[in-house]
């Protein structure tokens, strides 16, 4: 079945995923590793519950560096690698927002540089389905 499964395993990836995407640390790719390994059948559903999660999160992040206003005098040594690769390439650096550690202020900096937001939410959600498609795809298919 195409979701068969449970409430609680879509849930409890969405929350982990929603989590890691944030500032905070998460482990949604180990969790759907599990669930996907235990339940094959129901890994379109993880992946999809998975890729909102996270790109919700992200999309939070946006929001957060989109409102609250801070000094890049005052960024750290990782929020100015961020700030120099949006300035670079924009909304296009959005597609790496699933990279571990700078992947997450990507999102902060896109909202403080005030990038477009139909267009920065559509670069984090590809950049994101395709992180969660590099797990699920071959451990469907390959292992």
């Amino acid at each position: 079945m195409f979701f068969d499964t449970t409430l609680i395993e879509l849930g409890s990836l969405f929350m982990s995923a929603f989590i890691s995407s944030t500032l905070l640390p998460g482990g949604s790719e180990l969790l759907l590793i599990y669930y996907v390994k235990n339940n094959p059948e129901g890994a379109w559903g993880y992946f999809i519950a998975v890729t909102i999660g996270n790109s919700l999160g992200a999309i939070l992040t946006y929001y957060m560096g989109y409102y609250f206003s801070w000094g890049r005098e005052k960024a750290q040594a990782k929020h100015q690698k961020a700030i120099f690769f949006c300035h670079k390439y924009g909304i296009y650096s959005l597609l790496l927002s699933w990279l571990p550690v700078v992947g997450d202020l990507l999102p902060l900096v896109a909202g403080w540089l005030k990038l477009a937001i139909i267009k920065s939410v559509i670069c984090i959600l590809t950049g994101k389905a395709i992180r969660y498609l590099m797990i699920v795809i071959p451990m469907l298919y390959f292992i």
